[in-house]
């Protein structure tokens, strides 16, 4: 007996050192890459022309897209931003001493943005795409610091998050930052020219792109390596498209105006922006310089060609006929006489300036049908814009149209007028 006690406590004591070693490499990773703070608030002149700077540089980062309430006060918080995990609510990044950041130092405003960690020592979590703007410099950061606490202080509560266990811990967030987050400033590519180093500054950085446009593993975490190769956008049930696979959303044959011309309207010739994509052009790149917009083409222009390996199936159109249900085609092209020829024209060949065709047009023919469905089902508009202050819109049919219509008529659009798409099934118009 006293031997297996023996036995017992020293597997105990291995077990308990074992999980102080463990515990001590994740705090050890949560730490890397962070300078302690200075024992004195730095001293900090917010010039207008900072002030400014940070104004344009809040627009980069659509900061209020995710700080500003519908109708609220701007930058005051309590959007809820809806993840797999649960609900996190946007902070206050007012002025306000009290809930926002007023009593923050430019050094706490960097350390949120570089190392991901609050005023009181917090990890924050990753809804505030850190990750991203870890690559953001210390003199844009401060020029954001200057703008945000040049703005209304508002005295709005931060809201409490409502995550489910253990996605609500300090631990558990400390051991996915040590799994999925390294601090890294921005480096540029010496063998690439100024612009295209702008360029991947604005889409990585501050721009976040990835953030949408990357896949994510099972934690949530964004698979750097893969790069902009697309993904689902959690709970919004959204997909946004690659952009390095020419039959999503690359474009690298595109000119460099068409580009800029989307960013900067929400259309061009070749495509136009639906969707969280509307939003994101809305609130953010139209307001960009030609410049920004022009460093930003050539930096996606050159990303190389890539296909997401996990993708339900091949993005480039087939080279023999798909095979659908004639039952199902006869049906969807009598649901797209009565409801969609009328904008789309006949044979899907639209209307110039107002309605895009539906022939050959890769939104169409992309393998994954979630963003089809999703216009159909609840309607699609481009961003009202300078460049295209009066932008069509494509009216909700979900109200109209059950289930299987919505699968039939994309079926028959993914299989006409030369498109050769996978057909749409019922579970398609389910999935989530």
């Amino acid at each position: 007996m006293t031997a297996r006690l023996r036995h017992f406590g020293w597997a105990l004591l291995g077990l308990v050192t074992l999980a102080a070693v463990l515990a001590g490499v994740v705090l050890a990773l949560n730490l890397r890459g962070e300078d302690p703070l200075p024992e004195r608030a730095e001293a900090f002149d917010a010039t207008p022309q900072l002030v400014e700077r940070g104004r344009y540089l809040a627009l980069a980062g659509n900061c209020a897209g995710c700080h500003t309430t519908r109708g609220g006060q701007p930058y005051a918080g309590g959007v809820p931003l809806e993840t797999p995990f649960g609900t996190i609510y946007a902070t206050n990044l007012t002025p306000d001493a009290t809930h926002g950041i007023g009593g923050w130092s430019s050094a706490h405003f960097w350390r949120a943005m570089h190392n991901g960690r609050s005023k009181d020592g917090r990890l924050l979590y990753p809804a505030f795409p850190y990750p991203n703007f870890t690559q953001v410099t210390r003199e844009d950061s401060d020029a954001l610091y200057a703008y945000l606490r040049s703005v209304a202080p508002a005295t709005t509560e931060n809201k409490a998050h409502r995550l489910r266990f253990p996605y609500d811990t300090q631990a558990a967030l400390a051991v996915w930052r040590a799994l999925s987050f390294k601090p890294q400033p921005f480096v540029a590519n010496a063998n690439k020219p100024a612009e295209w180093n702008r360029g991947a500054y604005l889409v990585g950085g501050l721009g976040h792109c990835i953030a949408c446009h990357g896949s994510r593993n099972s934690l949530g975490a964004t698979e750097t390596k893969l790069g902009l190769s697309g993904g689902l956008i959690a709970v919004e049930n959204w997909y946004a498209p690659s952009l390095a696979d020419p039959h999503e959303a690359g474009v690298a044959d595109w000119p460099a105006a068409d580009v800029v011309a989307l960013l900067k309207s929400g259309t061009a010739p070749r495509g136009s922006v639906m969707g969280p994509m509307a939003d994101v052009v809305f609130r953010s790149t139209q307001y960009l310089s030609d410049a920004d917009l022009g460093a930003m083409a050539i930096y996606l222009k050159d990303l190389p060609e890539a296909v997401k390996k996990d993708a339900p199936e091949a993005t480039k159109a087939p080279a023999a006929p798909v095979r659908r249900d004639a039952g199902a085609m006869v049906r969807g092209a009598k649901i797209y006489d009565q409801r969609c020829a009328y904008c789309h024209g006949d044979q899907g060949q639209g209307a110039a300036g107002a309605y895009p065709p539906l022939a050959g047009n890769r939104a169409v023919t992309m393998a994954r049908p979630t963003n089809l469905i999703q216009v159909v089902a609840h309607g699609g508009f481009l961003p009202a814009t300078a460049g295209n202050p009066r932008p069509y819109g494509m009216p909700p049919f979900g109200h109209a149209l059950d289930a299987t219509e919505v699968a039939e008529v994309l079926t028959y659009i993914r299989g006409s007028w030369g498109n050769n798409a996978a057909p749409v099934t019922q579970l398609d118009t389910m999935r989530r």
